[in-house]
């Protein structure tokens, strides 16, 4: 049994294990795929986990579970209410606190054998492939793109394996990324979809259990790349339907053309991710589409003044009996444009929704239609609730 990683290969015959652990993981050193040599290389590994949210949350509790010896954390996100119905790492009491101390804490009362880093920040650029570096693999659980870029290019660069997660509503996804014998992210995405296009959890939801579906997935892929068993999900991608209660496999194969991983790289160091994926939250106005965007300070003070616009709110009905700005004339977006004939283009619209994403949408969809006066509410009512009206409640 050789591990698919070399470090961790080297290292594990320097590890032993006390009567208290021996103890703990019996059941894994019964196992003929396991066994004590195997459960000294999970000891000898070194994990970084980008994240504890939904899918940070189970693959940290399971891998301090199993053993593994040193867990990195990177995160800088503090717990708030609306994180408790699936990142199960967090407990009420910790509401307010920071993630990463909240994660350790419940990852110690787990298993006080595991050795935890923080990293308390944002992976960046400028630090992704120092902290990298240090760790056999990396798992990641993060919810945007440019930290998925991000985290594919500092592996592949590296030369380390990337152990993939993603979910939205009732549909969750896994696989791992390496390019030394494999694809990697930007195989499968080369470029990043624009601003909005792509809704996020906070914005689209997800159900409470199926990170928890997706976040094992990914612990045991891990597991298995340490213990050098099984057959890894590389280049293949793992697909999970909750509503249908089904999983599909899709054949994942290597771009010979990847500007990363591919025959002739252009791409030689960490780029500036934001940009990347036209991200830019510090400029009033989307440079992608000329959508301009107004602050809800800016639209509390239009409302305030009695200025003449139409606002509209393009959430679903459903989102609009949480919460709403009173003055929101609700259309959901994909009634829009069969009502267009409701909105008078003369006058100035502007277009909210939870978030900003679905409103930009709806911009668009407007400018096509031959609206001229167009804004988007940046940050939508979450902002609002946050900024201007804290009564408002946030979901």
């Amino acid at each position: 049994m050789k591990s698919f990683i070399p470090r961790v290969e080297k290292t594990f015959s320097s590890m032993e294990l006390s009567l208290e652990e021996i103890k703990r993981y019996g059941r894994h050193l019964i196992m003929p795929e396991v066994t004590l040599e195997g459960q000294k290389k999970l000891k000898a590994a070194k994990v970084l986990a980008v994240g504890t949210g939904g899918l940070g949350s189970p693959l940290l509790l399971y891998l301090a579970s199993a053993g593994i010896g040193t867990l990195g954390i990177v995160d800088f996100d503090v717990v708030d209410h609306s994180n408790l119905h699936r990142q199960i790492i967090h407990k009420t009491k910790n509401v307010g606190k920071p993630k990463i101390e909240s994660a350790i804490e419940t990852i110690l009362e787990i298993n006080p054998n595991v050795k935890v880093q923080p990293y308390e920040m944002a992976l960046r650029s400028e630090n992704a492939l120092e902290i990298i570096k240090e760790y056999d693999c990396v798992v990641d659980g993060t919810d945007n793109f440019p930290t998925r870029y991000l985290v594919n290019d500092a592996c592949v660069l590296l030369g380390k394996p990337n152990v993939y997660g993603s979910i939205f509503r009732f549909e969750g996804q896994s696989t791992v990324f390496w390019a030394e014998k494999g694809p990697c992210y930007r195989c499968l995405y080369p470029e990043p979809p624009e601003p909005g296009m792509v809704p996020s959890c906070a914005e689209g939801g997800v159900l409470g259990v199926l990170p928890g579906v997706i976040g094992v997935l990914q612990a045991i892929e891990t597991v298995k790349l340490i213990l050098g068993i099984g057959k890894p999900l590389i280049g293949r991608l793992l697909h999970f339907d909750a509503l249908q209660m089904r999983f599909r496999e899709y054949v994942l194969r290597k771009d010979p053309d990847c500007p990363l991983c591919g025959k002739n790289p252009t791409i030689k160091e960490l780029i500036d991710y934001e940009a990347f994926c036209g991200l830019n939250n510090q400029q009033p106005i989307d440079l992608n589409n000329g959508i301009p965007s107004i602050s809800v300070e800016e639209l509390k003070r239009a409302l305030d003044n009695g200025e003449d616009f139409i606002l509209i709110d393009v959430r679903e009905e459903h989102e609009y009996q949480i919460a709403k700005i009173p003055s929101a004339k609700l259309i959901p977006l994909g009634q829009l444009h069969a009502r267009l004939h409701e909105l008078d283009s003369s006058r100035k619209i502007v277009v909210h929704c939870k978030l900003g994403g679905r409103s930009m949408k709806a911009c668009r969809m407007l400018l096509n239609a031959g609206f001229k006066n167009i804004w988007n509410v940046h940050g939508g009512i979450d902002a609002w609730s946050q900024l201007i009206d804290p009564t408002v409640p946030r979901y």
